[in-house]
């Protein structure tokens, strides 16, 4: 069985890093500390004194061990995959991060009682759950390593979040671990100070070749689709499984990649937009609905719903606020299921516009789309270099609209008559 680290694709510098840092951890918890570990200077001593790891210190101080890291890259690096497998090498029993050891299983299948996931399911983390989350982090580890709390998307911290786990990072517990994942470390997603406090490991975008021998090693995923579903992904490995292994993705994908040709007026621009967010509305409503039925079921049956005792009439009718909270949590949800939806379509969209800027410079780089390629390069000579370049812009325009939370039917309809005007 491959170790903790095997899903890290493309990675070895960050994985060499973590290796060593996951060595240092194993050597501080041997090590007869007396006095409590308050900080990273603490940690970062304890591991210089006590590591006994053969292996010769780096002259890089980063590789230690520290209690606040930040996993930064772009989409489909394997930010959230490079902490989980990180906790899970701080919590194996053989400090290795073996992949075989109850540490390793329960961290990896997401049910170590140390390790506290936080995977927000809309467009923000509010302050109430870090703070509760930032209260349960602050107890002792009950299986005698660490206590770890993994922030997916670390950028969507509110402003008032972002100060409770500022304080947290700033007079950190013993033996708790914050593990932050962002795009980057520019201020709009993580706040300075939070970055000033925290050890950043880079991550790359996962090369094509790298991608494709993933999937077929561990998905079982033939050959030559891998290598296409590795290539229209973009590097992202998650994406890049959905296209090799779901139908239903490939029609989508096909469906996007068709809008430059029916863009052949302004009627045509708007029919387009909509169906592109019709298309993504759909997508995010059947990705949410189980989940949705299966907590507004658990919620009732907790409250009582269709008991016969008592009382039981009188504490549904109590519970209208715990629907309306449920309720309001799921729209959330949606909302950013939507937005991840619309913005994968956008991504394939820009890698049409990329092949075609390509084939009009006639560089000697594959295209993103190798199915679109003949397309593609009919828009080359069409466009020429300069017209494809402005068409991928407005498309990356449209992205980081929708990101600055302008309504992404606006945002689209905009874009595509950017896309038609050129």
């Amino acid at each position: 069985m491959t170790d903790v680290f095997g899903d890290l694709v493309g990675q070895d510098e960050a994985v060499a890093v973590l290796r060593r840092a996951a060595a240092s951890a194993a050597a501080l918890l041997r090590a007869p500390v007396t006095a409590p570990v308050g900080g990273r200077d603490d940690l970062d001593a304890l591991a210089e004194e006590h590591d006994d790891d053969p292996a010769p210190a780096p002259a890089d101080p980063g590789a230690g061990m520290t209690h606040a890291w930040i996993f930064t890259g772009p989409p489909g690096s394997g930010r959230s995959v490079a902490a989980r497998a990180f906790a899970a090498a701080l919590e194996c029993v053989h400090g290795t991060g073996c992949g075989s050891c109850p540490g390793c299983h329960t961290t990896l299948t997401g049910t170590h009682a140390d390790v506290r996931l936080v995977v927000p399911e809309g467009l923000s983390i509010g302050v109430n759950e870090m703070r509760a989350l930032v209260l349960r982090a602050a107890s002792a580890p009950s299986g005698g390593r660490w206590q770890i709390v993994i922030i997916e998307d670390a950028d969507r911290l509110t402003e008032a979040a972002g100060n409770a786990l500022l304080k947290a990072i700033e007079e950190p517990p013993p033996r708790t671990v914050f593990l932050l994942c962002a795009p980057s470390t520019h201020p709009d997603d993580i706040s300075v100070t939070i970055r000033s406090r925290c050890r950043v490991v880079p991550l790359r975008q996962p090369p094509p070749a790298a991608v494709a021998e993933v999937l077929v090693r561990r998905d079982g995923i033939a050959p030559d689709v891998a290598e296409w579903a590795a290539a229209a992904a973009q590097g992202h490995v998650g994406r890049a499984r959905r296209l090799a292994r779901d139908p239903e993705a490939r029609q989508r994908r096909d469906a996007v990649l068709a809008v430059p040709r029916r863009l052949t007026g302004v009627g045509a621009a708007f029919d387009a937009a909509s169906a592109l967010i019709e298309a993504a509305e759909a997508e995010a409503a059947a990705s949410v609905a189980e989940i949705d039925e299966a907590e507004r079921t658990a919620l009732q049956t907790a409250l009582g719903a269709g008991g016969t005792g008592r009382g039981a009439a009188g504490a549904m009718r109590g519970a209208a606020g715990q629907l309306k909270d449920l309720e309001k949590r799921q729209k959330s949800r949606a909302t950013r299921a939507q937005r991840d939806a619309l913005d994968r379509a956008l991504v394939d969209l820009a890698g049409f516009y990329r092949d075609a800027i390509v084939m009009a410079l006639r560089a000697p780089v594959a295209p993103v789309h190798t199915d679109t390629a003949s397309l593609a390069g009919a828009g080359a000579q069409k466009w020429d270099a300069e017209g494809s370049l402005r068409r991928l812009e407005a498309v990356l325009e449209c992205r980081a609209a929708i990101e600055a939370n302008v309504k992404p039917r606006i945002a689209v309809e905009a874009m595509m008559l950017a896309l038609w005007r050129g």
